[in-house]
This record gives C-alpha cells, structure tokens and sequence, in this order.
C-alpha cells in the first residue's frame, strides 16, 4: 500500500468512526455540544474505537467528559 492511500484510509476510517460515536451519543443524551463533538473529532481511530466500547456503560455525559479527560 502506497503512503497516500494510507493517508486517505486512515483518514476516512477516522471520520467514519467519528461520525458513528457522535451518532451513538447523540441517540444516548441528546445533541451533543460543540465543545464535546470537537474533542471527540480530535481523537485517534484507536481512541474512538475505545469510546464506542466504553460508551456502552455511560449513563451521563458526565461520565463521557471523564472519560474525554483520561485520554487527555
């Protein structure tokens, strides 16, 4: 595999992780606020991949702004 396609993959993998934990958490607690959609778009493949497990036990977006801060 070339670089660039590399590049691209990985960059369409994390958007499509991205859009399916926003879409997750959104459907959970309600439209997410900007600042929370941010920090998620900012994260790893790995990170999101993550989130979406740990997602699953959150009951409040408190627990997801911890979660936010023990990746930081």
């Amino acid at each position: 595999m070339s670089v660039l396609y590399q590049d691209v993959y990985g960059e369409g993998k994390q958007e499509e992780a991205v859009a399916l934990v926003i879409r997750q958490l959104s459907r959970r607690f309600g439209e997410l606020d900007m600042g929370l959609s941010e920090r998620i778009r900012g994260l790893t493949v790995a990170q999101l991949e993550d989130l979406a497990e740990a997602l699953l036990d959150f009951t409040t977006v408190a627990e997801l702004q911890a979660w936010l801060r023990g990746v930081e």
